[in-house]
């Protein structure tokens, strides 16, 4: 282990306080305060059989809702990664879901087919020239993510919920689970399309140790204090963000 990482883990504590979640309004770094004076409460309670129950209702209405609205655009933007570059309109990859579970999560295809990456564990990077024109677009608007919805409807995925990661996903160089010991817990809950630490803008590349550190702690957050209500202020949260201004990281 690295000195940059024990200087690095005196200044963050492993547990983050619950203050962390009653932010979850505080404007992301470089996006606008959109809910301004809104808060959470406590959230402390997990949610019980009943609010599980409601959580997949949710999920299963939002996607069906979400693939009927939004199916002029899948279909354009299948056919537009068909005729600018060899190869399937979608991506298949393994990911980690609920109870640590492998399952094929959808992508649409944002990478020249010859240098596409299975395992996942090559982070893209700004100006990586594996991505294609319309998968750089794809990529900044998170349109590359809309097929997701139908892993929700397969209940592989929630719309809210920590990001799936591949396989040996790396956190600053290391695997997630060296990096911090408390990373499996994250799999308590089914992963999501969007999730708290993303509405608070910790998205994108892990390579430097605070964004790792932070996009955990945010997800261990979640998995603490996840309610329908919490999920529906995230979900707010996150249409506001992405078709009313303001990018996550």
């Amino acid at each position: 282990m690295s000195d940059d990482y024990l200087t690095y883990e005196k200044k963050v504590p492993d547990h983050k306080p619950s203050g962390l979640f009653i932010e979850l309004w505080a404007p992301a770094p470089g996006s606008a305060d959109v809910f301004s004076g809104t808060s959470f409460g406590s959230g402390s309670n997990l949610p019980s059989k009943t609010g599980n129950r409601i959580k997949r209702a949710i999920d299963i209405s939002g996607a069906i809702a979400g693939l009927a609205l939004l199916a002029p655009l899948l279909l354009g933007i299948a056919l537009l990664i068909r005729v600018t570059s060899r190869g399937p309109a979608l991506f298949v990859q393994k990911r980690y879901g609920l109870d640590r579970q492998l399952f094929q999560i959808y992508k649409f295809r944002s990478m020249y087919l010859e240098t596409c990456d299975p395992s996942g564990r090559q982070q893209t990077i700004a100006g990586d020239t594996r991505v294609t024109p319309i998968g750089r677009f794809l990529r900044r608007t998170n349109f590359d993510e809309l097929p997701q919805l139908l892993n929700v409807l397969k209940g592989d995925m929630s719309l809210v919920g920590p990001r799936p990661h591949v396989p040996g996903m790396l956190a600053a160089g290391v695997p997630y689970e060296d990096f911090d010991s408390r990373y499996m817990l994250r799999h308590n809950v089914r992963p999501g399309i969007t999730g708290l630490a993303q509405v608070k803008g910790w998205r994108g590349e892990t390579k430097e140790w605070r964004a790792a550190k932070m996009r955990l702690e945010y997800d261990l957050e979640y998995v603490r204090n996840h309610s329908v209500s919490v999920d529906l202020k995230i979900l707010a949260k996150t249409i506001a963000t992405e078709f009313f201004g303001g990018t996550g990281k």
